[in-house]
């Protein structure tokens, strides 16, 4: 039997990737080539394939087997990243990589799905909660390697050369080579666990219709629905609109940060504090419940947003740049392991995979919808403007939180959200 060690690893470093360059690098890169704000709001329309993955996830479950699906769609990136990388250095890279980043999406969505679905599959109960924390750390690691790595190398290179399309294509060729060498990797070494099978009823439609019936027909539904997508409304004006600001120049509201730099401040150092506050939070909500933290939490998570008003208006040194962002993204972390933890409080048996699918549907909804939008505030608020207008929007999801269901209090255990 080949030991889930070497595995789940490889696996769910080759589901965040993906995810971390089209969702967070794409940004950065759109920036430095000379794309305004506006532009990379409307780039959060490549949250919707997570948005409605849980409509063709039965696909997955219909067709072939999740190994099958696994290496497929690794071939797939593997070809779509190599092409991102002939795109950039296209006369029409703009329309290009928009359409390979959207196609990019879809198969890492799918993915996504197989990964999933083949953990269940491939190891027993035990296993499965033993490697929870393995499967966490190196989807966390991904986001290490493409927010920081990547960036800095695209950094170092547009410094060496001068010339940026250069510097994110020669870049873009590294992602395509891991995900081939995971293709190989994979379609040799994974299991073939024999309940990984084709399927040969149809009962999945009817357990995934019922799934959704169950789901709607939950206690204070409504409250729930909108405090999924409104507890992340700030940050989702946030996010898309970080990389920008951290990289315009003083001239235009921004810290004129270099591509390598921001690489440090936000991917590694940035990352490190966003662990750092998943597993703090995991602690503190395992020994004193949800209920009693969510608030504090929630409070993490937003109020360091009037860090960005502070950067945006005094320009601080590069010292105190590294301090605040380290600060936000731990708030951030915490904040979001209570969310996190909502989520999967929120599932019912016999359908908690897809009940969680569901939440985690609806939650890229309301992180897509205000990004697409932040581009346009900004450029109409300017940066000190947008963020005050972030910390107030922030309220909402917060005051969402006397109407939603807390009262059982739930101990979770909450390692294996990414």
């Amino acid at each position: 039997m080949r030991p889930p060690w070497i595995y789940v690893p490889t696996l769910y470093f080759a589901e965040g990737l993906p995810y971390t360059i089209v969702m967070t690098v794409s940004a950065i890169m759109y920036k430095q080539m000379g794309m305004s704000n506006q532009f990379i709001g409307y780039t959060s329309i490549f949250y919707v394939p997570w948005v409605i993955k849980m409509f063709w996830s039965p696909v997955v479950d219909l067709y072939g087997t999740k190994r099958s699906w696994i290496t497929g769609t690794q071939l797939c990136l593997a070809v779509l990243f190599a092409f991102l990388a002939f795109s950039i250095m296209s006369s029409w890279y703009a329309l290009l990589t928009v359409v390979v980043f959207w196609i990019l999406a879809f198969v890492s969505a799918t993915h996504d799905v197989a990964i999933d679905g083949y953990y269940l599959l491939a190891l027993d109960k035990k296993s499965q909660a033993f490697f929870l924390g393995v499967r966490s750390t190196c989807f966390r690691l991904s986001i290490i390697f493409g927010s920081g790595m990547l960036v800095i190398w695209a950094g170092t290179i547009e410094k060496v050369t001068g010339i940026i399309p250069l510097s994110w294509s020669s870049v873009m060729v590294i992602p395509a080579f891991i995900f081939l060498c995971m293709f190989l990797f994979h379609t040799f070494y994974l299991p073939h666990p024999p309940s990984d099978a084709r399927p040969t009823g149809y009962h999945h439609i009817a357990d995934f219709r019922e799934a959704f019936r169950t789901y709607f027909r939950q206690e204070k539904i409504i409250p729930v629905i909108a405090f999924i997508l409104l507890y992340r409304l700030g940050e989702a004006m946030l996010v898309k609109m970080i990389p920008p600001f951290l990289l315009d120049p003083v001239a235009a509201g921004g810290l004129g940060l270099g591509t390598d730099t921001l690489g440090y401040v936000y991917g590694t150092v940035g990352v490190f504090s966003l662990c750092a506050g998943g597993i703090i939070g995991g602690f503190l909500i395992s020994r004193f419940g949800l209920k009693r933290c969510i608030w504090p939490m929630a409070l993490a998570l937003n109020a360091p947003d009037i860090f960005y008003i502070y950067l945006s208006m005094a320009q601080p040194s590069l010292a105190t740049v590294y301090l605040l962002i380290a600060l936000e993204q731990l708030g951030y972390g915490l904040g979001f392991t209570a969310f996190g933890v909502f989520l999967m409080y929120i599932t019912r048996e016999p359908y908690k995979t897809s009940h969680f699918a569901i939440s985690t549907g609806l939650m890229a909804l309301g992180m897509m919808l205000p990004g697409m939008l932040s581009g346009e505030l900004q450029a109409v608020l300017g940066y000190t403007g947008f963020f005050m207008t972030v910390l107030v929007l922030t309220l909402p999801g917060m005051l969402l939180l006397f109407f939603i269901p807390l009262e059982h209090n739930h101990r979770v255990d909450i390692r294996s959200q990414e």
